[in-house]
């Protein structure tokens, strides 16, 4: 019973509604929310950077109701700005302040609930963790889509639409064949992959 019980509660998370979002949908912004992801941050000793830093970093360039989720790079912000100009100045930002080179992704908060919304994966996988996201700064061509997703990855199912790739890796991210570099290799575009739980969250933190 305690089992069934648990997998019920994973299940849940694969719903990609949350409580009160559909409504939130509904009401207007005066300013965009926009969720910024940071490749490579933090992995190790590899491109360190505080969340409390990096708050102060991007406050700095004029954005209002920053926040930070993780270690990962993960930012909330709001701003009349385009997406465009927002990965820019961050991605400038981070290179001026700590020196290192970090494509920064942008999603509205009405692009991450079509993500969340479409994952092809949701019936199938079994519990949260099978599921991850690529984020991907450019749409790639259609010939590396269908090589991609055309290749034997055994187990493992990859779904590209549009700018995301949606990865059912049923063992795992950590050994998984459709790693990030994997799948950025086939594509030929830079991206950053997250987990169900935290495009969830991230979903979730932009909608207030």
């Amino acid at each position: 019973m305690a089992v069934a019980q648990r997998q019920r509660r994973q299940l849940r998370l694969l719903q990609p509604a949350q409580r009160g979002l559909a409504l939130e949908r509904e009401r207007p912004l005066a300013v965009p929310t926009f969720v910024v992801l940071l490749r490579g941050i933090n992995l190790g000793s590899h491109n360190k950077v505080p969340m409390p830093a990096l708050r102060t970093l991007v406050e700095g360039l004029g954005y209002e109701e920053v926040t930070t989720y993780i270690q990962s790079g993960n930012l909330i912000l709001s701003t009349k700005d385009t997406a465009a100009k927002v990965s820019s100045a961050v991605h400038d930002a981070i290179a001026g302040e700590f020196g290192f080179d970090v494509p920064a992704v942008v999603r509205t908060r009405q692009q991450l609930q079509k993500v969340l919304d479409g994952n092809p994966f949701l019936e199938k996988a079994k519990e949260p963790n099978a599921l991850h996201v690529v984020f991907l700064t450019a749409k790639p061509t259609v010939d590396k889509v269908k090589k991609l997703m055309s290749a034997d990855w055994g187990d493992e199912e990859v779904a590209v639409k549009g700018t995301e790739a949606y990865l059912h890796l049923p063992n795992g991210y950590g050994r998984a064949k459709l790693n990030n570099m994997v799948v950025e290799r086939q594509l030929g575009v830079a991206g950053t992959t997250r987990n169900w739980r935290t495009t969830a969250k991230l979903l979730e933190l932009a909608a207030r």
